[in-house]
């Protein structure tokens, strides 16, 4: 059986709870989003897999896809119930996204100082040359 050609019960499961929840969230320019296990679980017409449901709702693949993040998750214990509700939350790109190093913003800041001096190495051999001041000649 080739493995691409089907869909797996997680995928749908993702796919409806994007096409269901997020998508229309988005729309309305929603910041956050609620998803109940069980109301997923009738939709996609699940017969005792809320354990997969659960799987699917908070795995990787589904935060990373939708660029969400779990702000809860409210149900028993045990955390495999049709009661279990997530509440998800859009992520900033620009605040998820890795912090720029500050020597990185620093590159390129002196390019034009040190045109005017000849260029990098120019500046360098002169401070070089003054850097203990005068020196005497032998």
């Amino acid at each position: 059986m080739n493995k691409g050609a089907s869909k797996s019960v997680s995928d749908t499961v993702r796919q409806h709870a994007t096409d269901a929840y997020v998508r229309p969230t988005q729309r309305r320019g929603g910041r956050t989003l609620t998803i109940n296990v069980g109301d997923v679980h009738r939709a996609v017409a699940l017969r005792n897999r809320v354990p997969l449901v659960c799987q699917a709702l908070e795995s990787d693949k589904f935060l990373r896809a939708n660029e969400l993040k779990v702000v809860s998750k409210t149900g028993p214990p045990s955390g495999q119930s049709t009661t279990v509700t997530y509440t998800y939350e859009f992520i900033d790109k620009e605040s998820s996204s890795p912090k720029e190093d500050p020597w990185t913003r620093l590159r390129g800041v002196f390019k034009d100082a040190f045109a005017e001096w000849g260029g990098g190495e120019a500046y360098l051999r002169k401070e070089r040359d003054t850097f203990y001041g005068s020196r005497p000649t032998k």
